[in-house]
């Protein structure tokens, strides 16, 4: 037994995927995109949509086979071998860390909203220790917390679709916006693609499905189920939202000094409505705060029950919770604080830019390890990735084509720059730390059996 406990139903499932996914890069992230690609965020937004939905497609079949806490760590090292899952399961938890930075800096962001004179340090320790308490306390209460953010995110989405129609029909604004200050497509193809990195940040942590499925009830059923509701949410969210922002403001005035999703608001004329939806995307970092520090924590609970992390972290307390795990996961709260007490203007910026390489570097792993897999077991009976091996082959080019992208984009110049040195430290840790004891161990055999 893992000790962990199967308490997830399938609706916190899928709530679970939502919170990480429609957070921070739909809210505030969406700025960023529409200022590198302008009106065609659109066509961006929509690739980073295909290529996550051949991602879902590869860990539904992999998740349904084998609903096991590590997921596509432990996979990859099924699959690829131990030096493999090695990498994937630490490169994906120092991205969820970090990321946990990135949406603790954005609640500091919205903060100022309400309270422009209070430092951010002050929301940034209140709120992470208030979801730290609350992922300790149970993974029942956390499913139950997830559920609530979520719901309350989704309903705020179709509010916002809603009203934006409603605005747009009553003032007959229409989409001239589409095509103002320099085009549909402004920075050309160059800006549509260098918008991809930021959808596919948008769409990270989908993949917490398949880290939640070690704790789910009844997990093939639940997981096919979230799989495919959670795709048809994210396609009407992402794409929906931001035809309908762009529709109603320019989209030279998006940013990330607040979300442009506050700023279409203030441009209705709706009362109150751009500070409760300030309260919304709030909720909304809150939420995929949550669910990263849940993420991150499960993977390092799966690398200690490999052996390849200290033994201490696949330890759980009397209600099912690693403690140890979720404690070390917390690190990147410390590191957003430091990041943003440096630079606070920029200290957004600057979390995605380090957190994403570990992200898309497990994403292109999942597409490995999928054809592996396939190789292995042939096509699944209760649910097939269509395409294949096209589907996953296409997946690996479009993440190694998007990492080497970055040194030549200004908001992600620090990926590579972060991600490859980091790998080389880990693939050093491995074949000094633990391939070099698993090759003494095989030595030693044969002399022992022929003493």
């Amino acid at each position: 037994m893992t000790g962990l406990r199967r308490t997830l139903g399938p609706g916190q499932l899928a709530m679970i995927a939502i919170g990480g996914a429609v957070g921070t890069g739909l809210f505030l992230g969406s700025g960023l995109a529409i200022g590198l690609a302008g009106p065609a965020v659109l066509v961006s937004y929509a690739i980073g949509g295909l290529v996550t939905l051949a991602l879902m497609g590869c860990l539904a079949e992999m998740t349904v086979a084998d609903p096991v806490t590590g997921s596509f760590g432990l996979f990859a090292e099924r699959y690829l071998g131990r030096f493999a899952g090695f990498l994937v399961r630490y490169a994906y938890a120092a991205a969820v860390i970090l990321a946990i930075g990135t949406e603790v800096t954005a609640v500091a962001i919205y903060m100022r909203y309400w309270a422009p004179g209070v430092p951010g340090l002050w929301w940034i320790a209140g709120f992470s220790l208030t979801l730290l308490g609350v992922n300790l306390a149970s993974v029942r209460l956390f499913g139950a917390v997830e559920y609530v953010f979520s719901a309350i995110k989704i309903a705020a989405i179709l509010i916002f679709i809603a009203v934006g129609l409603w605005v747009i029909a009553v003032h007959g604004i229409g989409f001239s916006h589409y095509t103002d200050a320099g085009g549909f497509a402004p920075h050309g193809l160059s800006g549509i693609w260098t918008a991809v990195i930021v959808a596919i940040f948008s769409y990270i942590s989908i993949e917490m499905i398949a880290v939640a499925a070690g704790e789910a009830r009844d997990p093939e059923r639940a997981i096919v189920r979230a799989f495919r509701s959670t795709m048809l949410r994210l396609a009407l969210f992402y794409l929906g939202s931001l035809a309908v922002m762009l529709a109603i403001v320019p989209w030279t005035q998006a940013g990330t000094a607040t979300s442009p999703f506050v700023t279409v608001m203030q441009a209705s004329g709706v009362p109150y409505a751009a500070g409760l939806l300030n309260a919304v995307v709030l909720i909304a970092a809150l939420s995929a705060m949550n669910s990263q520090l849940y993420a991150a924590s499960r993977m390092l609970f799966s690398l200690a029950e490999s052996g390849l992390a200290p033994r201490a972290l696949a330890q759980v307390d009397r209600r099912g919770v690693p403690a140890a795990a979720l404690l070390v996961s917390a690190g990147g709260i410390a590191v957003a604080g430091g990041v943003y007490a440096w630079r606070p203007d920029a200290a957004f910026g600057v979390m995605i830019a380090v957190s994403i390489f570990g992200a898309l570097f497990t994403w292109g792993m999942i597409f490995v390890t999928h054809l592996a897999f396939r190789r292995r077991h042939g096509p699944p009976a209760a649910f097939r990735l269509w395409g294949h091996p096209w589907t996953s082959l296409a997946g690996v080019v479009a993440i190694v084509a998007i990492l080497l992208t970055t040194p030549f984009t200004a908001p992600f110049a620090l990926t590579l720059v972060y991600g490859v040195p980091f790998l080389v430290v880990l693939a050093l840790i491995y074949l000094i730390r633990f391939r070099s004891h698993s090759l003494s161990r095989r030595k030693s055999g044969p002399m022992d059996a022929g003493g």
